[in-house]
């Protein structure tokens, strides 16, 4: 550290008289032995102090150069964010696409299962409208053959059936309204019932239920349910999944069995759905459930 004090002031002022007379030395022209020695020695001399005031000027200097650089870097900055945030949101597409597809894959599968004749379709809004607690605006409408009383499915198993229909959109209630009833049956024994949306007096909670008309009819956990159909296919075709029993109870003084029912379908992520505009000629009967997953302890 630098202190003011008489022997620090005569060091200085001879350092300042030797660098005038190198300046005058150095300023000489030709090779001359005697200068080239004084400016080495100055060298030597001035060198350590030089070094010093480069440490203490130099991060000042990168901080000018940064401030000096600084409403250019901010606009590349600005650009390289821009730049991927758009890269990002084209991997999103390109995912969200892919995944589109995959469900439209589905879709397509379970149709020709089942014989159906679909118009896809994308599940655009979730409203809870006109006394419905469970609906979806759909993208497709009469300019596309739809009309109310079809049945809407996807690659899984049924969503609901169209309940209205404008030229571009329709609304769907979906399966796990309160007010839609199913008929159904259940596979291989073909018993029959109704599915209901949401719980019904005397069940267990539930997003769908199934009241089985024969009191004595066999049926446990694990059992699945597909649509009975309706008259000419409105507003339901027969074969369609409809969900897994998952509990069933018998209520003190039921004309019939209640169990619930996991739906086959996901209603929380609903995207591709098809209406079915032609049902088929005949009845799928199960065709069109999946293959029954084997119990663990045969795997």
């Amino acid at each position: 550290m630098f202190r003011d004090s008489p022997q620090s002031r005569l060091f200085l002022a001879v350092l300042v008289v030797a660098a005038v007379v190198l300046i005058a030395v150095d300023a000489r022209p030709g090779s001359n032995p005697v200068t080239a020695l004084a400016r080495g020695g100055g060298e030597l001399v001035f060198a350590p102090t030089a070094a010093g005031v480069g440490l203490v000027t130099g991060p000042a200097a990168e901080l000018y150069e940064a401030v000096r650089q600084g409403p250019e870097a901010a606009d590349r900055i600005a650009e390289l964010e821009e730049a991927n945030a758009e890269l990002e949101s084209q991997l999103a597409a390109a995912r969200l696409d892919d995944g589109r597809a995959d469900q439209l894959d589905e879709l397509l599968h379970l149709s020709g299962l089942g014989s159906y004749e679909v118009v896809p379709a994308q599940a655009v809004t979730r409203t809870t409208a006109r006394g419905y607690a469970h609906t979806v605006t759909i993208d497709a409408g009469t300019g596309s053959g739809i009309r109310p009383d079809m049945t809407v499915v996807n690659g899984s198993g049924l969503v609901g059936r169209v309940i209205e229909a404008g030229p571009r959109t329709s609304t769907v209630r979906l399966a796990t309204d309160v007010n839609s009833t199913v008929g159904a049956r259940l596979e291989q024994t073909r018993k029959i019932g109704a599915v209901t949306g949401g719980t019904v007096p005397g069940g267990p909670e539930a997003d769908m239920t199934l009241e089985l008309f024969d009191m004595e009819a066999p049926i446990e956990s694990g059992d699945r349910v597909v649509t009975l159909g309706s008259h000419d296919g409105a507003p339901f075709v027969p074969g369609v999944p409809v969900g897994t029993v998952d509990e069933v109870q018998v209520a003190p003084g039921a004309l019939s069995r209640i169990a619930r029912i996991t739906p086959a379908v996901d209603f929380s992520s609903l995207d591709v759905v098809g209406v079915v505009v032609g049902g088929p000629e005949e009845d799928p009967r199960d065709s069109v459930l999946p293959p029954k997953p084997e119990p663990e302890g045969d795997r």
